[in-house]
């Protein structure tokens, strides 16, 4: 890792003003998860309006007030550019929200370098890539990392940070601590990985779901049924170690693995390694689109939404 500097950030608690680069699904989700925990937000995109933003941050302030983040949202401090520039200056964090592209990203770094200081952590909101090659022509790659949330971020907790060979370790302490006071449940990765942990195990689970539907067995209505009134009510309460420690009965997980490990093994011997056709990838889309029974992507967001608050007072709720 990085060498110990002499560089430091602010104090999180001492935290005043931040940006957001990059304003599109996650930039304006981040941007509403910061405004309502009392900061100021710089937010830059050369492509979305300043007016749909800040519509798109009316619409998410009602969720954020019902799991309690915010009293209310006040809008005036939030401020807009269609580029980076001077009025990044006084920010003291950056989450960059840029699209999945290495090029982009080292772009987007080399222009923020030439505005803010090297004691600003920019933390990338990267999907997949790793944070080494995000920050491998960086002039202070030390401070970047990857804080890669969950969609949509102002709902749901789950951060997952990581450092890249050139990360100092103090950086990724005040990231983690920077994200547990706005509410966020990080997880700091032992090393760096290719779609970190949650995409490494959704793509995993989505990978056989397209086999059972290449293959016949199911479509894709069936799998999201067996997602949402199975698995899914429990890993909404307890990660698949717990769920199958439990499974394990008085003996725990000890117990499964001697008597059920092997089937776990036959099974992972079954599993599919589908290529999306072009052919498969219609079939996809049009049953897709029939589970939907007409309802919009953004009706279909407001559902989810509305669930994952109800979901998130549950679990305040519950013991750890």
């Amino acid at each position: 890792m990085y060498p110990h500097h002499s560089v430091e950030p602010v104090p999180v608690d001492r935290l005043q003003t931040v940006s957001v680069i990059g304003a599109g699904t996650i930039g304006a989700s981040w941007a509403a998860c910061f405004l309502a925990n009392g900061l100021n937000v710089v937010a830059v995109d050369p492509v979305r309006e300043e007016e749909d933003l800040r519509r798109a941050i009316d619409k998410m302030t009602p969720a954020l007030e019902s799991i309690g983040l915010a009293s209310g949202i006040d809008q005036d401090r939030l401020r807009f550019s269609s580029q980076i520039g001077e009025e990044l200056a006084a920010v003291q964090f950056v989450q960059e929200n840029v699209p999945e592209r290495l090029d982009i990203k080292r772009e987007t770094l080399r222009h923020l370098e030439s505005v803010i200081g090297p004691q600003v952590i920019v933390s990338s909101s990267a999907t997949a890539l790793i944070p080494s090659d995000i920050q491998a022509e960086a002039r202070h790659p030390q401070r970047l990392l990857v804080g890669h949330p969950f969609n949509p971020p102002h709902l749901i907790p789950l951060v997952e940070v990581s450092g890249g060979a050139q990360t100092a370790p103090e950086f990724l302490d005040w990231a983690m601590e920077f994200y547990r006071a706005i509410g966020k449940a990080p997880v700091l990765m032992k090393r760096e990985a290719y779609g970190h942990i949650a995409n490494r195990l959704a793509a995993a689970l989505f990978r056989e779901a397209i086999h059972l539907v290449a293959e016949g067995i199911a479509t894709v209505e069936d799998i999201d049924n067996v997602i949402t009134q199975g698995p899914g009510l429990r890993w909404a309460l307890q990660g698949p170690f717990t769920t199958y420690h439990l499974a394990g009965g008085d003996e725990g997980i000890a117990h499964y693995m001697r008597h059920l490990g092997p089937s776990q093994e036959a099974r992972w011997r079954t599993l599919g390694e589908p290529t999306l056709t072009e052919e498969l990838t219609a079939q996809i889309v049009r049953q897709v689109e029939e589970a939907a029974a007409g309802l919009s992507p953004a009706q279909l967001a407001h559902i989810r939404d509305a669930g994952l608050v109800e979901i998130q007072r549950l679990k305040k709720g519950l013991p750890n």
